[in-house]
């Protein structure tokens, strides 16, 4: 797992193991962190990753990927953001595309636009913008209007 914000220390000596082994299964854990931009931490500019992506700092600038962004509690993003999934528990200033799925959990306030096949918003979260719900990664077009393809 790699932390921006926080130095680490790494030793020569391997415990349990490789270290080689413990970074490819971390690595292959479905739902884990992958990169954490940790409390205290800025960064601006274009943030391009695989996997998962936690930001619970201060970002400006535009994310992009087919995956994950978890923006945590207390975090502060001002970017355009096109991900697989989001989800939504902090600050964010900016349009959110995503490819599968929108999670809004409270205490999350969002002011911009949200475009995605589906959303979920709890009670609490204050949202500011408009949504769009389409099939963003579909093959086909929109359902036919009511009553059309019937003769």
């Amino acid at each position: 797992m790699a932390l921006l914000g926080k130095k680490e220390e790494k030793t020569n000596v391997p415990l349990l193991g490789s270290s080689r082994r413990e970074d490819e299964s971390v690595a292959t854990r479905p739902g884990e962190v992958h990169t954490l931009l940790g409390k205290g931490s800025e960064f601006e500019g274009k943030l391009t990753f695989e996997g998962q992506v936690r930001i619970d700092g201060k970002f400006n600038g535009q994310i992009v990927t087919k995956d994950v962004l978890v923006i945590g509690d207390g975090a502060r993003v001002q970017a355009e953001i096109n991900a697989g999934t989001v989800i939504i528990n902090g600050t964010v200033e900016g349009n959110v595309r995503a490819s599968q799925l929108i999670e809004l959990h409270a205490p999350a306030r969002v002011k911009g636009n949200l475009e995605s096949p589906a959303l979920i918003m709890d009670r609490g979260v204050i949202f500011e913008g408009t949504s769009k719900m389409e099939n963003l990664g579909g093959k086909g077009g929109p359902p036919p209007p009511p009553g059309e393809g019937k003769k």
